[in-house]
Parts: structure tokens; sequence; C-alpha cells
């Protein structure tokens, strides 16, 4: 680990460095590995904790374990509480994405508290999954260059933001800033992303050190889950056994191409781009005089600086505008109309009437927004069943938490009959359904991951594969039956 610290410049001689634990091995391994290095490193340690309060009388033990480390170390021990299903519902967020904006706010209040750095536990494994999530979500070298070394976490990058999609870019992606601003300002670091999951296990083993297990780490209902525990080890042991050191490497390229393409768009933009008070305009003649690999980097650039995340489907609409009067709509109300050479950005006036309600099993609930009920029914015999068509039956581990909404701009799922993902708003498209039953179509959700789509049936991978499992189904408003 020192060798990543000092490469990388992750600290140095006099910082105040509060570590992050959760009472998982990754943690306590970094924490212990901290202890040891901080004479060497000139450093000054304490020991931050959050407790989400997500699995009841279990994180209030991890938070009394943790504080116990803290104690017999005679370091300082700074922690919060924070309800993060309360913050989900209020927020309508994932738990996941919850967690993750409730966690780098209590962060961002450590740093201001006079911590120059937080050290967190991502490790190489930890890089490797989320490459890997990235790529099959269909992301370019920025989703690819996973989770940087660092991050400046100045006010404006880990403050509270509008949207999970916002705060999951702030927290994986570095400040475009220099050296000398990386070093004076506080930010976020990840000593062990050059370390495996297991070598720490075996160190703490070897220390006679205990830690906590989180038993939803091994629910295989959350996407990241399945990659860990089954997607990763296959690819191992049927395609590379090196699949983890490839995929960091993959990471370590993809930011080092994000570096240079990120300081050519700095170069490049303000010839191009013009902030007005209802958006934005883009000079079109001038921007398709450069290369097509910049020119989206740069509609996506000038997209972020009004809070705005595009995806390359929405980049690659902004660029086939050539008409004039050509209009792309684009996420949170903004559309992008093309007026001469220029590529006008502005918010439209229509909100989006979102809605959400809990699906209980066996439940029913009525959906006024889209005119329709809904009900989950628990069935077994899946394979004898007739009466059931198996494409709407769910994995019964997913029985708890389904949630029923409308689905949200940027979103994918596998129909049954496809080879891979697809946006939901192109299977909407090639089904005819516009305006606003287009926007307001349902769907179930778990966990954060979309389970089922009226008309299109439980995702593929999440169908039910033994003799139980969930029915999710519009119910017939003539006769009570299924649609």
């Amino acid at each position: 680990m020192l060798g990543y610290v000092r490469k990388r410049e992750l600290m140095r001689a006099g910082d105040r460095v509060g570590v992050a634990v959760s009472g998982g091995a990754d943690s306590v391994a970094l924490l212990q590995l901290m202890l040891e290095l901080r004479n060497e490193l000139g450093i000054v340690l304490s020991v931050v904790h959050l407790n989400h309060k997500l699995r009841g009388a279990e994180s209030d033990i991890d938070a009394e374990f943790v504080r116990g480390l803290a104690e017999r170390h005679a370091l300082e021990f700074t922690s919060e509480s924070r309800d993060v299903k309360m913050h989900a519902a209020e927020r309508k967020l994932s738990l996941e994405a919850a967690a993750r904006e409730v966690r780098y706010e209590f962060f961002r209040c450590v740093l201001q508290s006079g911590v120059d750095r937080i050290a967190t536990a991502h490790t190489l494994d930890d890089q490797a999954e989320t490459v890997l999530l990235k790529l099959t979500r269909g992301a370019g070298t920025r989703g690819l260059a996973g989770i940087y070394p660092k991050i400046v976490a100045g006010k404006e990058a880990i403050s509270t933001q509008q949207s999970a999609i916002r705060m999951t870019a702030l927290s994986s992606q570095l400040s475009a800033v220099n050296k000398s601003e990386i070093n004076s300002n506080p930010s976020i670091i990840r000593p062990l992303l050059g370390i495996r999951r297991s070598h720490l296990r075996e160190y703490l083993a070897g220390l006679g050190q205990t830690w906590r297990e989180d038993a939803t780490n091994q629910d295989l209902k959350h996407t990241r889950n399945r990659i860990r525990l089954k997607t990763l080890p296959q690819l191992e042991r049927e395609v590379n056994p090196s699949i983890w050191t490839v995929l960091a490497e993959t990471a370590e390229i993809a930011r080092e191409e994000e570096e240079y393409w990120s300081a050519e768009v700095a170069r490049v933009l303000p010839e191009l781009w013009m902030s007005c008070e209802s958006g934005g305009v883009l000079k079109g003649g001038l921007l398709h005089d450069h290369p097509i690999a910049l020119q989206r980097r740069i509609v996506r650039a000038a997209a972020q600086s009004m809070a705005l995340s595009l995806e390359f489907d929405h980049v690659e609409e902004v660029l086939t505008l050539s008409a004039e009067g050509d209009c792309a709509t684009l996420p949170e109300n903004w559309k992008v109309t093309r007026r001469g050479h220029e590529l006008r950005f502005e918010k439209t006036s229509f909100e989006r009437a979102d809605y959400e309600y809990v699906l209980r099993v066996p439940g029913r609930v009525r959906i006024s927004q889209a005119e329709i009920e809904i009900e989950a029914l628990l069935v077994t015999e899946i394979d004898k069943a007739h009466k059931y068509n198996p494409e709407h039956v769910v994995d019964r581990r997913l029985a708890r938490g389904l949630v029923v909404r409308n689905w949200r701009p940027g979103e994918r799922f596998w129909p049954t009959h496809s080879k891979g993902p697809k946006k939901i708003k192109e299977l909407l498209q090639d089904r005819h359904i516009t305006g606003e039953e287009k926007r307001l179509w349902p769907v179930v959700v778990s966990g954060g991951e979309i389970v089922w789509i009226r008309g299109l049936g439980v995702r593929r991978d999440f169908q039910a594969s033994g003799s139980e499992g969930i029915l999710i189904r519009e119910v017939d408003q003539g006769g009570g039956g299924s649609k």
C-alpha cells in the first residue's frame, strides 16, 4: 500500500486523515495498515463511522465494534446515524443511491471539521466490479475509469445533489485540477485500490483481527453482488485468471484518457458555448469542425454546466439535429432546438408527474396516474400453472420491497426475448407508446433494480427459476384477471 500511496501522492506529512471504517473486513484492514504506516507517512489518524440504520440492531452493533477499535488504538472517533430508508423515500432514490448520497454528505461535514483526507476502503476487487458493471450498462471511457484514487472534495464536489445520477458522477470522477490543488484541498482517497480483497482478509487473519460481516453483501438481488459472487468468478475460471487485474488496469488507462480529454474540452468549450438565463447555446457550425469524439464530449460538458447528465443516445440525438427547428428531448425537462447554426438548450415548462407506490405480496395497488391496477401474488409450480404467464413471474427472493412507479429517463430493461438490455425509452417507442402515456408507463422496482414493466413482463435475469415465484400482473378492470 505504501508504494501506491506515494506514487499517487494520496497523503502528505502532517495530514489529518479520517479512516472510514464500516466494521467490514476491508475497512478494518485499511485501519490496521494505516496504523502501521502512520509514523512513516507522518500523518495523524482518526476513525469515522456512519450508521446507515439499514440493518436494525446489527447496524448498532457495527457502530459499537468500530468505536471499540478506535478506543483500543486511542484514536479520535467521529460517528453519526442517518436514516437512509427515510432519505430514500423522501428523495425517491434507491437505497444504494440514498446511502451513497448520505455517506458523501457525512464525509463533507467531517472534512469541514478540520480533517484533510477521508480514506475509504475501496479495493482492486471493487474497481473490477465497477468497471464491469459500467461496461454492461454501456459506459464510455468516463464510466470505465471506475473509482478514482482521489477526488478533490471541495464544497461543490460532494455537497448533497438533486439527483442520484449527479451524486454518482461526482463521487466517481476526478476534478480537473492541478496537482497543487489536489494536495492543498480536502479530499477523499482510496489507498487500497491496488490490493485484492482476499489479501486483506489473509492479512487480518494473520493479525488475529476480527471484523463484522454484512449479510446483505450475499444478497443476489443486487446487481453488484451478482457480478461479485457469480460473474467475475466465472470469468476468472473460464476466461482469464487475471480478470480482476485486467479490469483494474482498464480503469487506469481510461482515467488517463479522461484526463487528456478533460483538458481538451476545457480548452475548446469556451469558444463554442455561451450560457444564458434560459439555458445555453452551442455554436453548431464550429462544433462540427472538431472530431466526433470531441463533439460528443463538448455536448456532454455543455449539459453538465447546467447540472444536466446526458447518456450516449441523448448526445447522438443532439449531434444529428440538422434541419431548422429540429428538436431533441432530454432528461429533466430539457430540450435542444436547432436554430440556424446554433443548438439552443432550454428548459421546458412541462413538469414530469412522477409517482411511487409500495406493492405488497400478496397485494394490489391502484395507479390513478396510469389508470390501471397492478397486483402481486405468490404462485407455486410455475411450470404447471398454465393460467399464469411465466414471463410475468419474478424470483420469490424479491418479494420484499417491491415498488410500483413510472420509469425514469436513462433507465434500461432486459426483455425476455432479447439479447441484452435496452433503454426503456426505445422499448416504448418500438411499441408506439408516446406522450403522457409514455411518461407515466409503470414499472416495478426491487432494491433499485427494475424487475417488471407493463406489457413486457419480468426482466430476463430476474425471472423465477424454481417452483415458486411472485406473479406481477395488470388487473383486468372488467373481470379481475390479468391482461
